[in-house]
């Protein structure tokens, strides 16, 4: 099994884990069919967080050098590849989305308990009508994005609710970010309409701690959805 080293530098970690291994396969170190160490034992091997792990090995998928077989483990590929520029430069991953969602939006959900009106829970209410409706198809996408923009509008706060709804453009726009969400939804990852149904009640009651509990126990389980991916790695 490969070994590799620590990596000491102030570059963002999963650029640089990402290319260690690329160099590591290209230069013939690592060949193709190779199985390559656990999430964990890469984590450990180099001294950092099992996340940039993570955010490395989708920079990699995305490239086409790894294959992730869930189940199997992390399989290099039949052919050499490069990281794009994109990736490198701008690619914000998904799990750091997540991350950054996980510390706002369940504060933003508590303050749009103690100030939601009437009329934007009848439109929260029938765009979890449409998430029903379009219950694990693409389209329950669109509904999932507008369930929470119309929680961070409720909030009454602007920077909170430009900050939420840049995180969703941030989804959409990044490589890294819209590569890994496409593998994902591929494999059956879609919102559960019963985390948003906890969500909508606590809004509904208009109890702002629920409210906060039902947006973080989501966000936390859709952290854990997507991480699936990378079970038994």
């Amino acid at each position: 099994m490969v070994k590799l080293d620590p990596i000491a530098s102030n570059e963002r970690l999963y650029v640089r884990v990402a290319r260690k291994i690329s160099d590591l396969v290209n230069t013939g170190q690592v060949k193709p069919g190779d199985r390559l160490p656990s999430e964990r034992d890469l984590a450990e091997m180099l001294n950092v967080s099992r996340p940039s792990v993570r955010e490395a090995m989708i920079a990699l998928e995305v490239s086409g050098l790894i294959e992730v077989r869930m189940g199997n483990g992390i399989f290099v590929t039949n052919r050499k590849a490069s990281l794009s520029r994109e990736l490198v430069d701008g690619g914000i991953g998904p799990f750091e989305i997540l991350e950054m969602r996980l510390l706002l939006e369940p504060e933003v959900c508590a303050l749009a308990a103690e100030r939601i009106d009437d009329e934007t829970l009848a439109q929260l209410s029938v765009t979890y009508e449409e998430m029903e409706r379009s219950n694990e198809t693409p389209a329950m996408e669109q509904a999932d994005e507008k369930f929470h923009n119309l929680i961070a509008c409720a909030a009454e706060n602007t920077a909170m609710q430009k900050t939420v709804e840049w995180l969703w453009r941030l989804r959409a726009q990044s490589v890294l970010s819209r590569g890994y969400h496409r593998m994902i939804v591929e494999e059956g990852v879609f919102p559960t309409l019963d985390e948003h149904k906890a969500i909508l009640e606590a809004l509904k009651s208009r109890d702002p701690v629920a409210a906060r509990q039902a947006m973080k126990n989501h966000l936390t389980a859709a952290t854990d959805a997507a991480a699936q991916h990378f079970s038994d790695t």
